[in-house]
């Protein structure tokens, strides 16, 4: 039985790039050499796409300066992808023979132009089987604003919120202000729309604090959420699947700060996850079922995550979000709810290539001629 030739995807211009790596890093370590041939796919920071032992360099040591498609690097130590053509120099995208000799890409970019539907769109006029949601689902589930009003339509309880444009805040600030404090009580989070891993996220308690919040959202975006803080617990449920998905065992975060920031989610590795989370059996099966309903609001497909809120005062689940590549780091919670509901890290990943190549496969059945019946 032949390999399958498996590209793995990683990098991107977000601010989440370095997450990137370290997901990445983690997929690659888990993926059989008996079954598949690994094909090193990076993005730099600066969108150019690096292949061979140019995308091997970066993901072995991020730290050093971004190699470039025509500065040498030294292939990493214990990594041996295959070295495909370059693209031209300066070119954005690699030769499209390059990635026509894949059976399937895994994608591991995280944030703007990965996770939002802009890499999915690339690969769907390719025609190559990748893996996690399609473009719709990508680009919805990346955008705060737009998926939190999917959820509404679908009935998904969620915490009060706004929505803003960065041009309003840094064009009338003060009227901004008393705008959001009118609708919404403190604390509040600030989100940038359409980032995750917590890049730009804060919580504000006072004016002064949601004044230094909307600056910090700003950075990273043009749209800005903003939602009521609720004083709760916080609760994940991995989601695997196509068109029956299954929920995992759901998880708690107790953060090591005062919110599941980037560096207690990356870097610190001092919050508490328990797994399974210490919920009801009712509240278990509650928060599954809202987990698979809003994936299929979505239309997702392969993975999510589907973050909570448990009102501590009341019981009361309230979706948070839904994150269409999660993290894959070794202390990521998709890969650690999954193993904890019997599926481990290399199964996990063999099974997402597997619904990859399903999902492609429905897709291929569509017709893309149209001929008029003739009647009688």
């Amino acid at each position: 039985m032949s390999k399958l030739r498996v590209g793995v995807l990683f990098g991107g211009r977000s601010g989440e790039h370095e997450v990137s790596l370290r997901s990445a890093r983690a997929v690659v370590a888990a993926m059989d050499p008996e079954r598949y041939e690994t094909v090193l796919l990076a993005i730099d920071k600066q969108g150019r796409w690096l292949l061979g032992q140019h995308a091997a360099a970066l993901l072995a040591d991020p730290s050093q300066p971004q190699p470039t498609p025509d500065s040498p690097m030294p292939a990493a130590s214990g990594l041996a992808p295959t070295v495909l053509p370059q693209p031209a120099p300066g070119g954005l995208i690699p030769q499209s023979e390059a990635l026509r000799r894949l059976d399937v890409i895994f994608p591991v970019l995280h944030g703007p132009l990965g996770e939002d539907g802009t890499v999915q769109g690339l690969l769907e006029l390719a025609d190559i089987a990748y893996v996690g949601c399609g473009v719709a689902a990508s680009a919805v589930g990346m955008d705060k604003a737009t998926s939190k009003a999917l959820f509404a339509a679908h009935g998904l309880p969620q915490a009060p919120y706004l929505t803003l444009k960065r041009q309003r805040w840094q064009g009338a600030p003060d009227a901004t202000l008393e705008a959001i404090e009118a609708q919404l009580p403190y604390p509040l989070f600030v989100k940038p729309a359409n980032l995750g891993s917590s890049v730009g996220i804060s919580k504000a308690a006072d004016r002064a604090g949601l004044r230094r919040a909307l600056d910090e959202a700003s950075r990273y975006d043009r749209k800005l959420v903003v939602e009521q803080g609720i004083d709760a617990r916080e609760i994940e449920v991995s989601v695997l699947g196509n068109d029956a998905p299954a929920a995992s065992l759901p998880g708690e975060v107790i953060p090591s700060r005062e919110f599941y920031d980037y560096a207690a989610k990356y870097i610190t590795d001092d919050s508490t996850l328990l797994i399974p989370a210490p919920l009801t059996p009712e509240q278990t099966a509650e928060v599954q079922r809202l987990a698979v309903a809003a994936f299929l609001a979505l239309d997702g497909a392969g993975m999510a995550r589907v973050d909570f809120l448990l009102d501590r005062h009341n019981g009361q689940l309230y979706l948070n979000e839904v994150n269409t590549i999660p993290g894959f780091t070794s202390i990521s919670m998709y890969p650690k709810l999954w193993a904890a509901s019997g599926l481990p890290f290399g199964p996990l990943v063999d099974r997402l290539i597997e619904l990859a190549l399903e999902r492609h496969r429905d897709k291929s059945r569509n017709e893309t001629s149209f001929s008029p019946r003739q009647d009688g």
